[in-house]
């Protein structure tokens, strides 16, 4: 009797294992996972690094954002009335686009050229949008160069804020509410990534230093849209 009542236990258990662990997956195959968020591509971190450094309003996250809605970080888009990653106009990039790789040329399609150049007009327009009512600082003042880059800052300036032209409001809505919220969550555990590995980096033991005293020896503690409408 008492090996039928164990036997009968353990079959019990086992069962209840295996609906427990079936509980399990159907819960984690039915939960919403994490959506994947958008990244700097290694090969621009640098440039919008720099590029940020224009002006105070600029972060990595807005330009970041900017970027993907003007051409998804293809250097070689081109819409038909805008070219390159930063998509400049011909007419706006004649006015703005600089050399930003020193190779003597200013090229649309060149990323080192297109960015920075992208990141002096978003200045610019920022002094440009300060007449228009919530132009001064902060958000509105975002809403409004970023209007300006897709729109043509006389567009901006004539409706007194964002014009009603449903593409530019779309642009708007897409960087500030969909694409930023993401590159700032993107940044932050970018940011806390290479913290982290820069403590490792710096908690790693010392070179010792040469027995022999001699000064070549390793030496101790040495750690290894623009606008569419000019």
């Amino acid at each position: 009797m008492l090996t039928r009542a164990a036997g009968m236990v353990a079959a019990f258990l086992a069962g209840l294992a295996l609906v427990v662990a079936a509980v399990l997956v159907v819960r984690h195959l039915t939960e919403p996972s994490e959506p994947e968020l958008p990244v700097i591509p290694d090969a621009r971190r640098p440039v919008v690094e720099a590029a940020v450094r224009t002006c105070s309003p600029l972060s990595v996250p807005l330009l970041a954002a900017q970027i993907d809605a003007e051409s998804g970080w293809r250097r070689d888009a081109d819409s038909g009335h805008a070219q390159g990653i930063s998509q400049f106009s011909p007419v706006t990039w004649k006015e703005w686009g600089q050399d930003g790789d020193g190779d003597g040329k200013a090229d649309v399609w060149e990323p080192r050229d297109a960015i920075p150049s992208q990141a002096r007009y978003m200045c610019h327009l920022y002094d440009v949008v300060k007449v228009v009512p919530g132009g001064k600082a902060g958000l509105g003042a975002t809403r409004l160069a970023l209007a300006a880059y897709n729109a043509g800052p006389n567009a901006v300036l004539r409706a007194r804020g964002i014009p009603k032209i449903l593409e530019t409001r779309e642009y708007v809505d897409k960087i500030l509410k969909e694409l930023l919220p993401k590159y700032r969550k993107s940044e932050k555990r970018y940011q806390e990534s290479e913290a982290k590995h820069t403590s490792s980096a710096s908690a790693s033991p010392s070179t010792p230093a040469s027995p022999s005293g001699d000064p070549s020896g390793p030496a101790s503690g040495s750690s290894p849209a623009a606008t569419r409408r000019p």
